[in-house]
């Protein structure tokens, strides 16, 4: 009787202490959590927020504190989504959409929004129309980088509540109707028609100018050539004046009857039977030419 007593106590306390050991390694297990670089837990205590816990490893009371939610702080991108929306100038557009956003402050995300995406989703739609509505069409088109900072601004102000930052908000593509895809393609050739006669008409104002400037540019060189020609002969007055005035009357003579000399014989040397007529006065030219050379002499 008493060695069946001591192995049953002996045998009892081996479970206690198998019991206590397990409920040991349960309450590590379950008051260490391993958080993941990518993820942030929201901890409660009775249905309350506790805390949040971030990468790496962290401890909690078990049985008291449990994770109620495992939140992704990576990038995200909603879906592409496409909104109709009325320009200032009354032409309707389709707006494709795009927006990256990422969780900051979980515990606001958690318990202040229930869909995020449907939320955010819903939120641009509304900003993307109401910017587009105080845009005109060309300028829809032309400021597309000014219209995606405001979209993300706005944005930015209207999710700050739910721990959200706004990354990054893109405008995909502008659709028409075809009405007025019709409408900018007739503007357009009318366009292209107006600068083709610009174009044409300022050739033609360009070659008008050039067949101008070629004649002026003629027009001077005539006349800079006809200075010259003028100064030649002022120059040869000149020097027959200078002559005249050192020489007398006499030089003056003797230079003239040498020319009627030398055409009398550039005449007289030409080829054929040639009849020459001289001038009643010539021998008196021949015989003054002749006495000045001899005086010269």
């Amino acid at each position: 009787m008493d060695i069946e007593a001591i192995l049953d106590a002996l045998l009892g306390g081996n479970i206690v202490i198998l019991l206590l050991a397990g409920f040991i390694i349960l309450c590590i297990y379950l008051g260490i959590r391993i958080v993941p670089q990518s993820q942030k837990f929201v901890v409660e205590r009775f249905g309350r927020l506790r805390s949040v816990l971030g990468p790496g490893i962290n401890f909690i009371i078990p049985f008291l504190d449990r994770v109620a939610h495992k939140i992704s702080i990576l990038e995200r991108q909603l879906p592409n989504a496409t909104q109709d929306a009325i320009t200032k100038d009354n032409v309707l557009v389709q707006i494709d959409t795009s927006v990256f956003y990422r969780i900051l402050e979980p515990e606001k995300t958690v318990y202040r929004i229930r869909d995020v995406d449907a939320a955010i989703a819903t939120t641009v739609a509304g900003i993307v129309r109401a910017n587009i509505g105080k845009m005109d069409l060309d300028e829809v088109q032309s400021n597309r980088t000014q219209l995606i900072t405001q979209i993300k601004e706005s944005v930015e102000d209207a999710v700050d509540n739910w721990g959200i930052e706004v990354t990054r908000a893109e405008i995909l593509d502008v659709n028409l109707d075809q009405a007025t895809r019709d409408a900018m393609l007739q503007q357009l050739n009318a366009e292209r028609a107006r600068r083709a006669q610009v174009t044409e008409a300022e050739g033609q104002r360009r070659s008008v100018e050039l067949a101008a400037d070629a004649e002026l540019y003629a027009a001077e060189k005539e006349a800079e050539a006809r200075k010259v020609l003028a100064d030649a002969e002022a120059y040869a007055t000149r020097a027959v004046a200078e002559a005249i005035a050192e020489n007398g009357l006499e030089a003056a003579q003797y230079q003239i009857a040498l020319k009627q000399v030398e055409a009398v014989g550039k005449a007289a040397g030409g080829q054929g039977t040639q009849t020459i007529l001289l001038p009643a006065d010539m021998a008196d030219a021949f015989g003054k030419a002749f006495q000045m050379l001899k005086g010269r002499g």
